[in-house]
């Protein structure tokens, strides 16, 4: 292990003492981490110090892009003001605007014809989810499926490790709609929360994110391939700011469109017992609709609107009812969520234009140490 990265893995480890949440993973030498966390309370400041020092004897590349979102997050919290946009791209390297609410309107015409019913889109929307929710039960035995499923889709693009494997856990009264902790030694736990209802596409969407080809798989195909065969240990931590955390967000939203939409995808849903075909055009007229929540941030953080008006702004545009609003709510109030709610559609887009059909672009994403600047240029 190089001194950069040791400097670099002691700077995340700090950062997560100064603000819970932001180390997503470690899975490095715990001797450092141990360290780390006998030293004095870091503060902000000396951190954002820390960081610009390293900044300044790292050469351009995927370390210093990582630093550089280290720095900026920490500035924010020692107190330097940043607009939304300016934050996003400091720390996640791509810009983000407020989106056109005909861009919404647009949307909303085009749902409208794909549900049944007269009405408030909003009241049909909902009443269609509703009729779509699945039992508990039927969550857990669907998304246990899609995990093997998954798993074996995953195989046939690339080689998983030998010994990697997931297990489910089901939860309840959490910021987040699941989640997913990589444990090291090519293991993981995925979490599903139940105070979600759920449709069978909202399942198998969230379990492919999560697990293959989401975060499960990215986590033990690099920790195999980066860490364990090229001895690359900043590879070990995981940081919510970074352009690391754009990139996985980016390719595990593609995980749907790519198992379920692609060669073999009606196969693939047979095998769970579910027809998900006209959710899935559901699925796609809305989302844009996740630029809603990106605007509802923006108004929060640099207009300072109430709770209130961000409540009502994102049920009006994004069609939420009152108890998904309030998690919208809840999350980007959440330490370390202000600006975490863009990294979805905006890792998203940058990873789908890049990808584009192409599934060894989508491999090179899942195994390889990718930066955003690379996002830019297909070869």
């Amino acid at each position: 292990m190089t001194d950069l990265v040791t400097r670099y893995l002691q700077l995340g480890l700090r950062l997560g003492r100064v603000e819970e949440g932001l180390v997503d993973v470690y899975f490095g030498p715990p001797e450092l981490a141990e360290a780390v966390a006998a030293e004095p309370a870091p503060t902000a400041g000396r951190l954002a110090d820390e960081a610009a020092e390293l900044l300044a004897d790292l050469p351009d590349g995927w370390l210093r892009d990582q630093v550089s979102g280290v720095r900026a997050y920490a500035g924010v919290l020692a107190g330097e003001r940043l607009t939304f946009a300016e934050e996003v791209a400091a720390c996640y390297g791509v810009r983000t605007e407020f989106t056109d609410e005909s861009v919404f309107a647009a949307a909303h015409e085009q749902l409208s014809e794909l549900l049944p019913g007269s009405g408030p889109l909003g009241d049909r929307f909902r009443a269609w989810r509703t009729s779509q929710v699945l039992e508990p039960d039927r969550v857990e035995a669907l998304a246990r499926a899609a995990i093997e499923l998954g798993r074996a889709w995953t195989e046939r693009l690339v080689e998983l490790p030998p010994g990697e494997g997931v297990e489910l856990a089901l939860v309840r009264d959490e910021a987040w709609s699941g989640f997913n902790e990589y444990q090291g030694d090519l293991r993981g736990l995925t979490s599903i929360n139940l105070d979600h209802p759920r449709t069978a596409l909202d399942t198998l969407h969230l379990v492919l994110h999560e697990t293959y080809p989401g975060h499960q798989a990215e986590r033990v195909l690099k920790d195999h391939r980066l860490v364990r065969g090229q001895g690359d240990l900043a590879e070990t931590l995981v940081l919510v700011p970074t352009p690391q955390s754009l990139i996985s967000e980016g390719l595990a939203e593609l995980a749907l469109d790519l198992v379920v939409d692609g060669p073999g995808g009606a196969e693939f849903t047979a095998a769970l017992g579910v027809d998900v075909r006209h959710a899935l055009a559901v699925e796609r007229a809305i989302q844009p609709l996740r630029w809603a929540d990106v605007n509802a941030a923006i108004m929060r953080s640099d207009e300072g609107r109430s709770d209130d008006e961000i409540r009502a702004y994102v049920r009006r545009w994004g069609l939420l009812d009152e108890e998904q609003a309030e998690h919208v709510l809840r999350f980007m109030s959440a330490p370390g969520n202000r600006t975490y709610l863009a990294v979805y559609p905006a890792g998203r887009e940058l990873c789908r234009s890049y990808v584009d059909g192409d599934l060894a672009r989508f491999r090179r994403l899942l195994a390889d140490q990718v930066r955003v600047s690379d996002l830019d240029d297909p070869r």
